[in-house]
């Protein structure tokens, strides 16, 4: 990614590792060890070789970014918009359509103006949502097509039986501690395919409330209506936000678990 280098940076400025570093290297000038230095500069090669490259943690700075100069909310939508491909940005485009239509009948209503001015963060969250949502989907796409689970369950199997006939308890325990994980790993292959389910339809969910929305706008004429349009419309956002989260915890854990040992060593 073109931009790598900022987030590197962001991750090394954040107040809490700068004191970490600065603990270790006063506790190495005190003692006159510099063990607690080289420790922690491995914990902080390893830090700066996962922080950085998760999803969530971008979108914050850029986010953070947004505050600095220009509309965070403005930001946040063209780095997600960033990531998609051609046609989903179209099918995007096409929400905005609608969402500029509803606005418009909005403001034909008695004090429309007002109305609309409020209704239209309502309906700008929705669609960050459904670009978080996207965003999900594509990286969870990602994850299931890059990842061989053929052979991953061959891996499992294999380390299995290395396990059963291990007669070295340090290298046993490193060994179990390992397949654990494999386990863990494959049997997320299942939960990230229901994930992948439930996500395609939210995003049906959520262009099916536009389209409805935008059909009852264009013959409402009761003000109070609308509000109880944008409740419907702010819970799904609720909804849709929460499953972003999950689906953002558990691709960081499948980041985190998937890095190689240091050099890319295995234990065998």
């Amino acid at each position: 990614m073109a931009d790598s280098p900022s987030f590197i940076k962001a991750a090394f400025l954040l107040p809490a590792n700068l004191v970490g570093l600065l603990t270790a290297g006063a506790s190495s000038l005190m003692t006159g060890e510099p063990l607690p230095a080289l420790v922690a500069l491995g914990v902080e090669g390893l830090y700066l070789g996962i922080v950085p490259s998760m999803k969530r943690f971008q979108r914050a700075v850029r986010a953070k970014g947004g505050t600095e100069e220009g509309d965070p909310a403005r930001k946040e939508v063209d780095a997600l918009l960033s990531e998609l491909a051609p046609s989903q940005r179209e099918h995007y485009q096409v929400l905005v359509g609608l969402k500029e239509k509803i606005l418009e009948s909005y403001r034909r209503l008695p004090g429309g103006k007002v109305l609309a001015t409020d209704s239209e963060p309502r309906l700008d969250a929705l669609l960050t949502s459904f670009l978080r949502l996207v965003a999900a989907l594509n990286h969870h796409r990602t994850y299931l097509n890059s990842t061989d689970r053929e052979q991953l369950e061959k891996e499992l199997r294999a380390l299995e039986a290395e396990v059963a006939q291990e007669a070295n308890p340090r290298l046993k325990d490193v060994k179990e501690k390992r397949l654990e994980i494999l386990r863990k790993r494959v049997g997320r292959f299942q939960q990230a395919g229901e994930s992948r389910e439930v996500v395609s339809h939210q995003l049906a969910g959520i262009e099916d409330l536009m389209r409805l929305t935008h059909e009852q706008s264009i013959t409402i004429r009761d003000p109070e209506t609308v509000n109880r349009q944008l409740d419907v419309v702010s819970a799904e956002v609720q909804a849709t936000d929460e499953t972003v989260r999950e689906m953002e915890r558990f691709m960081d854990f499948q980041d985190e678990i998937s890095k190689p040992l240091p050099h890319g060593t295995r234990v065998r």
